[in-house]
């Protein structure tokens, strides 16, 4: 979506959000996020750094580099993905419960799962402190 589009999106969501008390993140640079009046961004941990200390920082994790990274540069929590099958990424390795833990037990931060992700999954993760997000159940 070219920018002006996506600036208009953005800032008719962000007033919704505003108006529920919910806190706003976007997927792009610290320096936009801050111009568009984001609570805070995410993206790949390299992406994230250097942090901006007035914004909430979120890291995209897929593998133990990644994480690394993510713990490094100070990421407030992680979205770890994908953990099981997901319509939104159809033909993507998904990492299982197994590797899940592995991440989320080096994580420095707190962790949300994704991919995949109901209640039947969050049961197979065996983990004890988790959030997850399911985007598509209902679609």
């Amino acid at each position: 979506m070219p920018d002006p589009e996506r600036y208009a999106r953005f800032e008719a969501l962000r007033r919704i959000a505003k108006a529920h008390g919910h806190v706003v993140i976007l997927a792009d640079s610290a320096l936009t996020a801050r111009e568009w009046g984001a609570d805070g961004v995410y993206g790949a941990p390299k992406a994230l750094y250097p942090s901006r200390h007035t914004l909430i920082t979120a890291a995209t994790v897929h593998n133990m580099k990644e994480l690394g990274q993510a713990n490094r540069f100070g990421a407030d929590f992680s979205l770890i993905s994908p953990i099981f099958a997901t319509r939104s990424h159809q033909n993507a390795k998904t990492l299982g419960s197994i590797r899940f833990r592995t991440l989320a037990a080096y994580a420095k931060m707190p962790v949300i799962a994704l991919g995949g992700m109901n209640l039947e999954s969050a049961h197979r993760l065996q983990w004890p402190a988790w959030a997850a997000i399911d985007g598509l159940s209902a679609l």
